[in-house]
C-alpha cells in the first residue's frame, strides 16, 4: 500500500463489496470503436475489474454487454498493463450477471446424453 491507503497494484480503494466471477465481454469506447475482448474478473454494482487483450488508457469512455444486464457505460478509472478498473453511470444488480442462461420457461434444456431414453418393446 502508498501513503493514500491505496494498493498500488490493483488501484483505488473499492467503495462496496464484489463478486468474483469470469464473464467475457468486447470493449468499445463511446463512439463505438472496439478495443478489444476483457475478462471481468470481479464485479459490483457500481464498478469492476477486468484484464484485457491489450492496454487500454485511464481516463477513457466505454460501453459494453454483461450478460444477464444488458449494455454498461462507464469511464476506465485505474489502468496496469491489461489490467483495467471501471466504474459504471449507474449502478447495476451485479446478481443479475451470476444467473444461468436459461432456455424455455425459465429451465436450460437438458443435453441429449442426460435425456431419459425410452424403450420401446
Amino acid at each position: 500500500m502508498d501513503s493514500n491507503g491505496e494498493n498500488v497494484d490493483r488501484g483505488p480503494a473499492r467503495s462496496g463489496p464484489r463478486d468474483s466471477l469470469f464473464l467475457l465481454t468486447n470493449l468499445s469506447s463511446a463512439d463505438g470503436t472496439p478495443l478489444g475482448r476483457a475478462r471481468v474478473r470481479n464485479l459490483s454494482a457500481t464498478g469492476l475489474m477486468a484484464d484485457c487483450e491489450r492496454a487500454v488508457p485511464a481516463g477513457l469512455r466505454i460501453r459494453f454487454d454483461l450478460r444477464g444486464i444488458g449494455q454498461v457505460n462507464g469511464s476506465i478509472v485505474w489502468s496496469r498493463n491489461d489490467r483495467i478498473g471501471i466504474v459504471f453511470d449507474q449502478e447495476i444488480d451485479p446478481q443479475l450477471a451470476r444467473r444461468p442462461v436459461s432456455g424455455k420457461g425459465g429451465q436450460a434444456p437438458l443435453p441429449d446424453y442426460l435425456r431419459q431414453r425410452r424403450l420401446i418393446r
